[in-house]
């Protein structure tokens, strides 16, 4: 494998790490980080940071106050290089921004700035790499590995993995992370060009998958042009498709005119958060949309035909008993057609993705509620209504309604031991109110949607 072209971190220069000490060499850590470009000291310190010295100046930085920082700094600079300490708080801040995505585990990680912006939350990590393994996966070549976490996961699912980047300081990290974990056996990371036809190559035998995760942040931060990707999507498409298997991660707000026909699309939700779109490539999957949710791994799919629209049965503007919001997942996949059919729903509107219905159901899929009152948007007597029942706990959800829950929030002062949920969205031009209970649980058995 050779040189490289896309990556999740900045562009560094050509010159692949040293392997770090394996033991504590003693005196200063941190002075042979000095000199040499910037992407070569960020290595050294990373080399530093993982010895003796290193792992002890890190646990005195852990979980310091933001306001102590400096009075740390200053007094570790007695006994420890300038660089080093700041190496060492940087990475006990990325530390604590990435155990979101990394749990506890992240205490003992090594990251990039940019690394742990664009990491994959483990869970959905997980789900990926079982997925593979499901398709027959037995190798994964990870391109744009970035800190490894996508490939931490893949190897923890039984597979070999080999991660690619152009990066050697995100070389560099997912090695340390590979060492860290105990699974440097099975992740093998090779600064390479991802856009090299020999990288892919080594992807075309049986059994062998490619995932590659684009990064998606230029200079200026976020970009949501997949043409703005790097390598761009259409690039990242046309290594996919000459892989047996293969998974291309993108933004879930991606597009639907720009998803590739041939491609299963997958969009995955974790704690009620969507949190990625995956193009599939070689599962032979029957539909071209689903929509996972995690932790219980729920799937719907289909092929993004619509709800009934209300206006076709007189029912337009007909509130029932229950109300239902998908999870967001189903509303990025397009797919609150297919939950409206399983659960026994419809639409009130048919721009906005609230179903209804006469049955409570439990279901993964979406969120319920039980309505008590309709009325027509109107704070005098919203505020009377609230204050009559006593309600001080309010939960506002909105869709297709300009003012923010804080501000309506606000401006309805509730006040009272009792609680209760108001839904505020639209009825074609007119503002709707919906007062509701508390959610019914959600999850049938073995997450199948069943009856109350």
């Amino acid at each position: 494998m050779t040189r490289v072209a896309a990556s999740r971190s900045p562009a560094r220069p050509d010159r692949t790490p040293s392997d770090p000490p394996a033991a504590d060499p003693g005196g200063a850590p941190g002075d042979d980080a000095a000199g040499g470009t910037p992407g070569e000291r960020d290595v050294r310190l990373l080399h530093a940071l993982r010895t003796g010295t290193g792992r002890r100046l890190l646990e005195a930085v852990r979980d310091h106050a933001p306001g102590e920082e400096l009075a740390l700094a200053t007094r570790l600079r007695r006994d420890h290089p300038a660089d080093l300490v700041a190496a060492a708080l940087t990475m006990a801040r990325l530390r604590v921004r990435a155990r979101a995505k990394f749990g506890p585990e992240a205490d003992t990680m090594w990251f990039t700035a940019d690394g742990v912006e664009q990491a994959t939350r483990a869970p959905v990590a997980a789900h990926r790499a079982r997925r593979l393994v499901a398709a027959g996966a037995e190798r994964v070549v990870d391109l744009c590995c970035g800190n490894g976490g996508d490939a931490l996961a893949l190897a923890r699912a039984g597979l070999e993995v080999v991660a690619v980047d152009r990066s050697p300081w995100a070389c560099a990290v997912a090695e340390a992370n590979a060492a860290e974990l105990g699974l440097a056996d099975r992740i093998r990371v090779v600064r390479g060009d991802v856009t090299d036809p020999s990288v892919i190559g080594d992807a075309g035998a049986p059994g062998t998958a490619v995932f590659i995760d684009p990064a998606r942040r230029d200079g200026r931060g976020r970009t949501f042009d997949p043409e703005a990707y790097s390598p761009p999507l259409s690039r990242a498409l046309d290594i996919a498709r000459r892989a047996p298997l293969a998974a291309v991660k993108v933004a879930p707000g991606i597009p639907h005119e720009a998803l590739p026909p041939d491609a299963e699309t997958e969009w995955v939700s974790d704690g009620g958060e969507v949190k990625e779109a995956v193009l599939w490539f070689g599962t032979g999957a029957p539909h071209p949309r689903r929509a996972t949710l995690l932790p219980g791994g729920h799937g719907v799919t289909g092929d993004g035909s619509p709800a009934p629209d209300p206006r076709s049965d007189g029912a337009h503007g007909v509130v029932d008993r229950y109300l239902y919001e998908p999870d967001g997942a189903v509303i990025r996949a397009g797919l609150v057609g297919a939950v409206a059919r399983i659960i026994g729903a419809r639409l009130i509107d048919p721009r906005i993705a609230y179903l209804t219905s006469d049955t409570a159901v439990r279901t993964p899929w979406a969120a319920a509620w039980e309505i008590t009152d309709v009325l027509p948007f109107n704070l005098k007597r919203l505020r009377a209504l609230l204050r009559d029942r006593e309600v001080g706990t309010l939960t506002i959800k909105k869709r297709g309604f300009a003012m923010t829950p804080e501000e309506l929030r606000r401006r309805l002062a509730p006040r009272g031991p009792n609680a209760c949920t108001l839904v505020v969205t639209r009825l074609g031009d007119r503002p709707l109110v919906l007062v509701a209970r508390p959610p019914v649980e959600p999850g049938g058995p073995d997450g199948a949607s069943s009856p109350v």
